[in-house]
């Protein structure tokens, strides 16, 4: 009977480990598919064909005309690369730092961390600099990025260091994001005062959130960085689901908790940071995505951080193809979509919540 009963657990874990894996697979086949059709529509409009033959032309032997190659190629495919490794970066940003600090509005929106970043990599485009006083050389990506990190790891230790002393309940880490996001806004507020009229336009610009600038050369840069952090936050999904039930639970299970906690927070932190130096302050998907990936694959790490990121991906991608096609050829700035989107759903959120969440 002993036998029969562990057989049936057995069965029943296995189907339903099968059905998360069937669902990574649907939101991967979507994201592709949005990928697609996200490049085949604009000012021109080309068939899924077209879209194949130019992006796998080389390696099918087909050749497509020149000029559908170059829009495809230099311009579309670029930005929307750009839209899914943001997408991606936010959303299994927001997945980690919920499960990490208990915490089911954490993002790097609302923990002040994309306002840290997005002042750091302000500082680099309106003065010309890193912090440390190494130029630019044409608004080098690098050092872009690395000022947004300095200052996104330590809006999130302002952040921590505020909980730990005061309890590290949900309203305390709401409240002090909100502080330190506003320190961050007012240091960027001065930069754009003090800035000259061509940085303040770039900057202005930059601060809504948008995939104008983006090329393949950005993608080769960012493309191992965030999947170098995925492999990280990977490897210790296991710990974060102790964590998630709290750090006495977790110490119990043989997690080291200091150090998980520490080189999780700087993972996603250096994710958001340079997600935001390549493509500005883009609001609430971080939020958004691990929400909607948790009703579907439930609370498991180990598939929620790939789900939330293939979440953030299509949320992403689909807002900045509503951004440049609604009221074509004029573009809206994607973060006006995504804040349009997230900030209904984090009403929502505070609404829907039990009190228990706030404590």
């Amino acid at each position: 009977m002993e036998n029969k009963n562990n057989y049936s657990i057995e069965s029943f874990y296995k189907e339903f480990i099968k059905k998360k894996k069937f669902i990574l697979v649907i939101l991967i086949a979507l994201t592709l598919f949005t990928m697609t059709f996200s490049i085949s529509i604009g000012s021109m409009k080309f068939t899924f064909k077209q879209v194949l033959v130019a992006i796998f032309g080389d390696i099918l032997g087909l050749q497509s005309e020149e000029m559908t190659q170059y829009v495809i190629l230099s311009i579309r495919f670029p930005r929307v690369m750009l839209a899914v490794i943001s997408g991606m970066a936010l959303g299994a940003a927001g997945a980690v730092m919920q499960g990490i600090l208990r915490n089911p509005l954490a993002s790097p929106y609302t923990l002040g961390v994309s306002s840290g970043a997005a002042f750091g990599a302000a500082i680099a485009i309106v003065m010309g600099k890193s912090i440390f006083g190494l130029k630019l050389v044409q608004t080098s990506p690098f050092l872009i990025a690395f000022n947004a990190f300095v200052f996104g790891a330590l809006s999130l230790a302002l952040v921590y260091l505020i909980g730990k002393i005061k309890g590290a309940t949900t309203t305390i880490l709401l409240l002090s994001g909100v502080a330190v996001g506003s320190l961050f806004s007012a240091g960027i507020s001065v930069l754009k005062y003090f800035s000259n009229n061509e940085a303040l336009r770039n900057l202005d610009l930059w601060l809504m959130g948008g995939f104008w600038g983006a090329n393949l050369k950005n993608i080769k840069i960012l493309s191992p960085v965030i999947l170098l952090c995925f492999i990280i936050l990977i490897k210790y999904s296991s710990d974060i689901n102790a964590l998630s039930m709290g750090e006495d639970i977790a110490k119990t299970l043989g997690v080291n908790v200091k150090r998980t906690i520490l080189l999780t927070l700087i993972t996603v932190t250096f994710m958001a940071s340079a997600t935001i130096a390549f493509s500005g302050v883009i609001g609430f998907v971080g939020l958004i995505a691990p929400h909607i990936s948790r009703n579907i694959l439930g609370s498991d790490n180990k598939y929620l951080i790939i789900g939330s990121a293939f979440v953030g991906a299509l949320l992403l991608l689909l807002s900045d193809t509503l951004a440049r096609t609604i009221i074509s050829p004029i573009e809206i700035p994607v973060g006006i979509v995504t804040s349009l989107i997230g900030a209904p759903f984090f009403i929502y959120i505070l609404v829907k919540k039990d009190k228990k969440h706030w404590e």
